[in-house]
């Protein structure tokens, strides 16, 4: 059962990518006669628009008939279902057998990172890993270097005495009795 499911979605992905390749490309109307008018979709509207009216010799409009196959709507090529995360506890309710996740732009280093271990450890496929690995690779140098700060701050707290706490006076204790 689960394989005739699977074979459908990929039959139903070839066909998507035949129907967009058939699919042309929507230009505005007058848009190859106006500079001032720019290439992307409007809908036709005017009542005597030869685009809405669909003649003869006028760009094709966009209508259902392009539409792609219902079982491959809102996939991706890769034929997962794209998740976009913000934080690493959303990546609980990812199901790495059917989704696949894509890390927000707004998230930062820190985040990223986090998240990025915790889809490992799941097994869950990132779609945006080519940002992240610059991200990793920053965050192991960040934390060598502190590891080295740490290292040379016990090389000098040995061979230094070590330091004698100081007392409080007895004007200092009497102050804070009283308040």
């Amino acid at each position: 059962m689960a394989q005739k499911d699977i074979t459908a979605t990929e039959k139903a992905l070839r066909q998507r990518e035949r129907v967009k390749n058939k699919k042309p490309k929507f230009v505005r109307q007058e848009s190859w006669r106006y500079r001032r008018l720019k290439k992307n979709w409007r809908r036709p509207r005017g009542l005597d628009n030869k685009m809405r009216r669909k003649i003869k010799g006028w760009p094709p409009t966009v209508s259902v008939g392009y539409r792609g196959p219902k079982a491959t709507r809102n996939l991706h090529p890769s034929g997962y279902r794209e998740v976009l995360l913000y934080n690493a506890e959303e990546i609980k309710k990812t199901d790495p057998k059917t989704q696949v996740i894509r890390i927000a732009h707004t998230v930062g280093k820190r985040k990223r990172a986090k998240i990025l271990a915790e889809a490992r450890k799941r097994k869950i496929t990132i779609l945006n890993l080519k940002e992240a690995k610059e991200v990793v690779k920053e965050e192991k140098e960040l934390a060598e270097e502190k590891l080295e700060k740490k290292e040379k701050v016990k090389e000098a707290t040995e061979t230094e005495k070590p330091k004698r706490k100081r007392t409080e006076t007895k004007k200092r204790k009497g102050r804070t009795e009283k308040q």
